[in-house]
């Protein structure tokens, strides 16, 4: 124990009346705990987030930023299951292609405005709207909103879109067709309301501290782009009664290393491990190193667009690429949190998914580097005609000695040449998107907890298909899995397909590995999403 407080999370409070006695007289209203003077909790991000701007944020970080400031229709549990946000709940119609949202009537912006069901129509219409290029438009299609699709293409106009606030209080949606996981999508960042009225006066410059308004649990008080960003409790919040922590400061810290050394200096309450640590910090420090399942997926991209490398286009070369990674030297050697390999996409965290037998995940290593060999060879690929690419990712020490081991083994093996290059995060996602690389770091945390949300980025037209990659059967098979109520065969079919055509070469599949402060408990490590919200913890005097 290295700080004089500690972390819990807060359950859902059965009595506002009693929580508030209890929070007034500094004690837990549940467990009794004697609270903290200091409501604060600092933790660590890699890079600065993508935005604040609920339909334009993209990446993780951001995200949890986002769920902070801005509340959706629905929340998750530390389980990772369904509760009440702005809702209060929703019923829906026998073809399940119409759900309908009852929105509380004490749920208010920052600003003392009541949060309304047309702030969310104008949300969603935004987040399609083709002016705005949202990089999440293409999850309001997967949403299977209706019209969605078209309004994204340009084919038809923004009202068109199949959401209308009945009354002030009611939202109703409609669907091209049911979509069984649509309830468990509203907790994603982009479904969440906006402020029309402030983005009309500010432009871009509406999530700025001293512009923005927002109606979660915290408002933005402090951004320093590149070092810190700053949310404190908003008053004005519908459930701040039964809100404990009063200050959650995000530090932008490069270097995992450097962030290791300031946790241990009582800087943080939470960090990554860096690879290779765990094995060690956990013998040290026992009750502060865990190790959890996420809902994610490590891989590398290929260029598959027109401009991309010719020697790509070979499905062969691209397997034999994918062959000879040793997956195991990766996550036994150089990370070592626990991670397990993947051969394919979607984890085996994914609710409902079993994750299907692949030629590959059956060979021995040796095994598989001898067909590496062979397709490269049959590819044309040789001593006489090396193989020869470059390969990016944002600037990590982990993904640095992922990327450098790589070159390694594929060098080793099949005598291919790769060139590494490391890009700050937004130059990198501009970078990746725009198809200027050959083979590219990918990551993905699933937006909700089912198989489509990994396996859909494959899809031809999918926003985050950053290898361009296409192939009709994929494109039917999950465009089947969203009206099928058995998509164990479809999804089989489809990892099997990919790892095949190796569009990607899938590394590991993620563990949240972190060092958290001795005194901090509750920590959702059951929720896979590692959906977690501010409002939730408190820190208990010792």
């Amino acid at each position: 124990m290295h700080k004089q407080t500690r972390l819990l999370f807060a359950g859902l409070l059965s009595s506002t009346v009693f929580a508030g006695a209890a929070l007034a007289a500094g004690t837990h209203p549940q467990t009794g705990e004697a609270l903290a003077d200091d409501q604060t909790f600092t933790y660590r991000i890699l890079d600065e987030h993508s935005s604040v701007d609920p339909q334009v944020v993209e990446d993780v970080s951001g995200a949890e930023i986002v769920r902070d400031l801005f509340e959706g229709l629905m929340n998750q549990d530390r389980d990772g299951n369904l509760v009440p946000g702005v809702a209060t709940g929703f019923t829906t119609n026998d073809a399940k292609d119409v759900y309908t949202f009852t929105l509380r009537d004490s749920a208010k912006w920052s600003n003392g405005d009541p949060v309304l069901a047309s702030d969310f129509v104008y949300a969603w219409k935004r987040a399609v709207d083709p002016e705005l290029s949202s990089p999440y438009a293409w999850f309001m299609e997967l949403m299977s909103i209706e019209n969605a699709a078209a309004i994204i293409a340009g084919e038809k106009p923004l009202d068109d879109l199949g959401v209308t606030a009945i009354d002030d209080h009611t939202l109703q949606v409609r669907l091209s067709a049911a979509l069984p996981y649509f309830p468990q999508m509203t907790t994603h960042s982009t479904t969440f309301p906006a402020p029309q009225k402030v983005i009309a006066t500010h432009g871009d410059a509406w999530t700025k501290p001293e512009n923005i308004v927002s109606n979660g649990a915290y408002i933005l008080t402090e951004h320093l782009p590149q070092e810190r960003s700053v949310r404190e409790r908003n008053t004005l919040y519908w459930d701040n009664e039964n809100t404990i922590v009063e200050k959650v400061v995000a530090l932008v810290i490069n270097d995992e290393n450097v962030a290791l050394t300031r946790y241990m200096a009582g800087e943080l309450d939470r960090t990554e491990v860096p690879a290779g640590q765990f094995p060690r910090l956990q013998k040290e420090h026992p009750t502060e190193a865990i190790s959890f399942p996420r809902l994610c997926s490590y891989y590398y991209t290929f260029n598959l667009s027109e401009d991309g490398p010719e020697a790509f286009k070979d499905p062969r070369v691209r397997q034999a690429l994918s062959l000879a990674v040793d997956r195991k030297i990766i996550t036994e050697k150089i990370l070592a949190g626990g991670q397990p390999e993947a051969y394919t996409f979607a984890p085996e965290a994914t609710a409902g998914f079993t994750v299907p037998q692949v030629e590959m995940s059956a060979m021995t290593q040796s095994e598989r580097d001898s067909l590496a060999k062979e397709l490269l060879a049959e590819a044309g690929y040789g001593p006489d005609n090396p193989l020869s690419f470059n390969m990016i990712y944002n600037t990590s020490e982990s993904h640095k000695k992922i990327a450098v081991a790589l070159g390694q083994m594929w060098k080793q093996k099949l005598g291919v040449q790769t060139d590494l290059g490391n890009l700050e995060w937004k130059v990198f996602l501009e970078t990746r998107g725009n198809q200027d690389f050959d083979l590219a770091r990918g990551a993905w945390c699933g937006d909700y907890n089912e198989a489509s949300t990994f396996l859909d980025l494959l899809q031809s037209n999918s926003g985050y298909n950053d290898g361009k990659f296409q192939n009709d059967r994929v494109d039917a098979l999950l465009a089947a899995a969203k009206i099928s109520d058995n998509t164990t065969k479809l999804y089989t079919e489809v990892e099997q397909i990919l790892a095949q055509e190796s569009p990607i070469i899938p590394i590991y599949h993620y563990a949240g590995v972190y060092m958290m402060d001795s005194d901090v408990g509750n920590w959702p490590v059951d929720n896979v999403e590692q959906n977690w919200y501010s409002k939730n913890l408190y820190k208990i005097a010792e």
